[in-house]
C-alpha cells in the first residue's frame, strides 16, 4: 500500500464536498503478475446531463525543500498513470490535486507553464486548510 500525501484526507473531504463520490482509496490498477498502480482516490458523481463522470485523481504536497524537484515527480507520476489509465479506464480523467499556493507559480514560471500546456495536465488547486477545490482546470 502507498504512503498517503500529507493532504490526502484534505483533498478527499473537498471532492465529497463537491458532490464527488469516493469509489477508491487508493485507486488501484493492476499491470499483470504482482505490479500495481495507486493512483490517490477514484471518485464518481452522476450528472443528469452527461450520465457518470469518473475520475482519478493524483494529490501532491510539495513539500519538499525543491519546488523544480517536486514539480518532475509530480510531472513524471502524472504522465505514466495517464498512460495507463488510457489503456485500462479510458473513460476515467486523471487529474493532479495541487495545493492552492502553487497556482501562481505554475502560470507565471515558462517550466510549469510549457509543461502543463503541452502535456495538457488536468489540475485541480486545493486548499487543504478549508478543504475545498478552489479551481479546476480541466
Amino acid at each position: 500500500m502507498p504512503n498517503r500525501d500529507l493532504y490526502h484526507e484534505a483533498v478527499k473531504n473537498a471532492l465529497i464536498k463537491d458532490g464527488w463520490i469516493i469509489t477508491h482509496d487508493p485507486y488501484t490498477i493492476h499491470l499483470g503478475g504482482k505490479d500495481k498502480l495507486y493512483i490517490d482516490l477514484g471518485a464518481e458523481r452522476i450528472l443528469a446531463e452527461k450520465g457518470a463522470e469518473k475520475i482519478a485523481v493524483e494529490i501532491k504536497t510539495f513539500g519538499s525543500l525543491s519546488v523544480y524537484s517536486d514539480f518532475h515527480v509530480a510531472i513524471g507520476q502524472y504522465m505514466s498513470y495517464q498512460a495507463v489509465l488510457e489503456k485500462h479506464e479510458p473513460d476515467r480523467l486523471l487529474l493532479l490535486a495541487l495545493p492552492l499556493f502553487l497556482q501562481e507559480w505554475i502560470e507565471n514560471k515558462l517550466l510549469p507553464k510549457l509543461t502543463f500546456e503541452k502535456l495538457s495536465i488536468k489540475v485541480i488547486y486545493y486548499d487543504p486548510v478549508e478543504e475545498e477545490i478552489k479551481i479546476w482546470k480541466i
